[in-house]
């Protein structure tokens, strides 16, 4: 008996089938990936006998070619294929500029719709915004840690996905937890973030970031402000709540580095 594509793998087939009428090698050449590996999506593994799993990589490249595809749809079969028979994230989704006064249009939110979350964007000028992109969601603590997460983002399997449009591009999502950045994030709140990689040349002094600190055997992971220290080879962790010291850290200490391009909070609703 023939074995039934996974449900993912079928709406990826369904994709293919009606934006490229069923042309795999073109579907490929889109979303910059060989034929080769689209087809193996459709072959049962012989080792697992199993069909390979769509990868976010993957995902994230059709949202990005084929903007009319809802992400929902694709990832969970929720709602319509089409987004403009969905309009749920243009009309769920405030995003803010900072200060609480409007959306990045300057315009007022609408108080009289009740939103489900409120997007925060910390956009840098060099930042080039996203219309679609889909974020994996990671749990940190299953992953062993932010150094093993960032460094093997691809090995890493999310618990969920968001989507939000004109955000800049990010890696992923973690869940915040303590206290040192409250009120501007609270535990619970959700950051996304872009890895750095050159830690010593590429930080924005005065941004917000994710970090991994070596403290003797274990990893400190925290969410601060990074700002330029008196200290040569240091750096200084600021925090948003006054209750919390700053403090400087080498940077030879630092396993591990993200900048926060956005949060995200949920509205308790009544």
């Amino acid at each position: 008996m023939e074995k039934e594509l996974p449900e993912l793998n079928s709406r990826l087939r369904k994709i293919i089938d009606t934006q490229t009428d069923g042309n795999v090698s073109r579907f490929a050449d889109l979303i910059g990936f060989s034929q080769q590996k689209v087809n193996r999506l459709f072959t049962i593994d012989t080792r697992t006998e199993k069909f390979p799993t769509v990868t976010i990589d993957i995902v994230s490249k059709i949202t990005e070619m084929f903007v009319n595809i809802n992400p929902d749809w694709l990832l969970n079969g929720k709602g319509e294929m089409y987004r403009n028979q969905n309009t749920k994230y243009a009309e769920n989704v405030t995003i803010e500029n900072g200060n609480g006064n409007g959306n990045e249009n300057g315009t007022k939110p609408n108080m009289q719709k009740k939103l489900p979350y409120q997007v925060n964007p910390y956009i840098l000028r060099t930042d080039s915004k996203k219309e679609n992109q889909i974020i994996p969601l990671y749990n940190m603590e299953a992953s062993a840690g932010l150094v093993q997460l960032l460094d093997n983002h691809s090995d890493q399997k999310p618990i969920d996905f968001i989507s939000i449009p004109n955000l800049p591009n990010c890696d992923g999502a973690l869940f915040v937890t303590g206290d040192s950045m409250y009120p501007l994030l609270k535990s619970g709140d959700i950051i996304a973030y872009k890895q750095v990689k050159d830690i010593e040349n590429d930080i924005f002094w005065g941004e917000m970031y994710l970090i991994s600190i070596d403290v003797g055997d274990e990893e400190l992971v925290t969410v601060k402000y990074v700002q330029k220290s008196e200290k040569d080879g240091h750096i200084k962790l600021v925090s948003q709540n006054k209750n919390h010291q700053d403090k400087d850290v080498k940077i030879s200490k630092i396993r591990a580095l993200a900048l926060v391009k956005a949060s995200i909070r949920y509205n308790m609703m009544t």
